[in-house]
Formats: structure tokens, C-alpha cells, sequence
């Protein structure tokens, strides 16, 4: 188990004032507790990512840094502007595209961004130059002159990240942007991303894949219960689980026999709803050629099983216990 880590020290190891801060951040609904005492900071051109399962509290983090919810207690700030007492200020500094889409799907997609130019106050004359510029950077003139309702998911969301940019904010929450996307429109978005923090965006990202995070993300956060429960980079966050993992598929009906053969193991996850079990094995190969035979000698049918180093997934099964391949309902 990792070690409960003070993001905001890590963070702060960055020369660079913060764009975005949070210090001991707390919301409640009701009787729960969606977000208790969580700290984190994002830098100029960085990329933080946050993972936790349903229920986390993530949405409501962002959400609160949005200005979208209120701050229980603890204190936020955007560049250097406070959420909780400027927060027309926060706004004029910040993009967010949320879970659902925000454009009109009557609209073409540059009629969507002049729209959202003048939502933010922008001289007609910087509308349409402005909006010429997003379509050439984020390679958008194939779709820019039809009307959203004909795009596909993939341009459709392309076209929501790209809106939340056309004040050209210094901040911007991604929350789970690329759900629902093929593997292609996915790649295309992360490169999108990518050119974001190139160019100096602070970037929030919430995702349910822990790919993304891995691909996208400087600096991870893992959040359960509303509260950071471990944090580094995608690789320091894997070095914690040292050696291999045995990854073993299970037939239909098997995971209780399989978890009983293998007996507790420091570090074992498993996924009911995939048949999958995960088992540190170290570097002794021989360790997993005893677990495969011990499951052959007791019966368990094995469908698929390989020898492979450690990913986030397995970082963040072993730190919560809970897959995060599904869709979040904000707390």
C-alpha cells in the first residue's frame, strides 16, 4: 500500500507559480462527505490527473474550482485570483468542458466558437479571427462549416474541449472528456491535449481511463472518499509495485476457487466483473509457474494468463479495491 503523499509540496517543486491551487478543500451533501482536506497544485504547461471510482469526489473538485459549487471550507484559488470571493474573475481565467456537451448541435462548429466569443465578451472583430485560429490548430476545417448535430462523437467532442478554449484561458478542466470516444477520436483528442499543456495550459483531467492518465497526465492524483490517498508520476506510481504481475482470466464461475488456491498476497487485486486476478510475483519467474500449476492441480479452468510489469491499473485496484472503467455520478 503507498504511503499518503503532500501533494501540494510535490507539486510546489515546480519553479513556477501555481495556476491553480487547492488547500484543504471540503464539501458536503447532506450526511456525505464528497470531499474532505484536498490539497493539490497545477503549474503552467502541467498536467494533473485525477482517478478515483464512482463516487470519489472528482467532479465535485472540479466543480468547485469552476466555480460551480460552493467551497465548504478550505480555499481555492486561480491565478491568484480566490474562487470562493472572485469568481468573475476566476471565470474570465478558465475553460471547462464537462461530462456533457455544451455546444448547440444546430450550429456549425465555427458558429459554435464565434458563440462562445461572444459569450466571453470578445470584440466581433477577435470573434471570427479567433475562431479561424482553433479550427486551424486543432485540425477542424473538415467539420468546421456543418452543423454539430451531424458530427460525429469524436469531432462533436473535439469541438466541446475547443470551445472551453477560445478565451484562450490559462486554466482548464477536462472531466472525462474522451468518454464514449473510439480509440481513434480518443488518440486525436489526447493530441489536442497534448498541445494544450505544450503551449502552457494548466490542465485538471478527469478521466475513467487509466491509459489516458498515464499517457496524458505529469502528475496523478488517486482519490478515494474524497480524499488523496496517493499521488506521483505514472511512473514512480508503477515503481511502487515492485516486479511483476502474474495476470491470470478465469473462466466464468472460477474467482472463488482461484483466490482460495492462491491464498493472501501482499499487493493481490481482482476484478469480479473481468475474472481477472493480478499477483505480484517480483522477478521470480518460478513463483508464477507454482500459482498456474497450483490452479491446474485444483481444477480452475484458466482462459488467459501472461507475465507483465505493473500499470496504474494495477496501482489503483491495489490502493481502492474498485475498477474505474465506468461512468462517474458526481457526488
Amino acid at each position: 500500500m503507498l504511503c499518503i503523499v503532500d501533494t501540494m509540496s510535490t507539486s510546489n517543486q515546480n519553479t513556477a507559480d501555481p495556476v491553480i491551487a487547492a488547500r484543504n478543500l471540503r464539501k458536503s451533501f447532506g450526511d456525505v462527505e464528497a470531499v474532505k482536506d484536498l490539497s493539490f497544485s497545477v503549474a503552467p504547461g502541467q498536467v494533473v490527473g485525477l482517478l478515483g471510482p464512482n463516487g470519489a469526489g472528482k467532479t465535485t473538485t472540479v466543480n468547485m474550482l469552476a466555480t460551480l459549487t460552493s467551497i465548504d471550507d478550505g480555499s481555492a484559488s486561480i491565478g491568484g485570483f480566490d474562487v470562493a470571493t472572485q469568481p468573475d474573475l476566476v471565470r474570465q481565467l478558465i475553460g471547462l468542458a464537462g461530462q456533457a456537451a455544451a455546444v448547440d448541435e444546430k450550429l456549425t462548429a465555427r458558429e459554435n466558437l464565434e458563440l462562445f466569443g461572444r459569450l466571453y465578451k470578445l470584440p466581433s472583430s477577435e470573434r471570427k479571427q479567433r475562431a479561424d485560429e482553433l479550427i486551424e490548430q486543432f485540425d477542424m476545417a473538415d467539420f468546421a462549416d456543418r452543423v454539430a448535430g451531424t458530427h460525429s462523437g469524436g469531432q462533436r467532442r473535439r469541438l466541446d474541449v475547443v470551445a472551453a478554449l477560445v478565451a484562450d484561458p490559462p486554466a482548464l478542466f477536462l472531466d472525462e472528456p474522451t468518454t464514449g470516444l473510439d480509440p481513434r477520436s480518443r488518440a486525436e483528442l489526447w493530441d489536442a491535449i497534448g498541445k494544450l499543456a505544450a503551449g502552457g495550459t494548466a490542465i485538471v483531467l478527469t478521466t475513467q481511463y487509466l491509459e489516458e492518465a498515464d499517457h496524458l497526465a505529469d502528475e496523478v492524483l488517486i482519490i478515494d472518499k474524497g480524499t488523496v490517498i496517493a499521488s506521483g508520476t505514472p511512473e514512480t506510481l508503477k515503481r511502487s509495485l515492485e516486479g511483476d504481475v502474474l495476470e491470470i482470466h478465469v473462466d466464468e464461475g472460477e474467482m472463488p476457487g482461484a483466490l482460495e488456491l492462491i491464498g493472501p498476497v501482499d499487493g493481490l487485486v481482482s476484478d469480479e466483473e473481468a475474472r481477472q486476478i493480478g499477483v505480484p510475483v517480483g522477478d521470480d519467474v518460478a513463483r508464477s509457474l507454482e500459482i498456474l500449476r497450483r490452479l491446474e492441480d485444483g481444477g480452475i479452468s484458466i482462459s488467459d494468463f501472461q507475465l507483465r510489469r505493473p500499470t496504474l491499473d494495477d496501482v489503483f485496484l491495489n490502493l481502492t479495491g474498485a475498477p474505474t472503467e465506468k461512468a462517474e455520478v458526481p457526488a
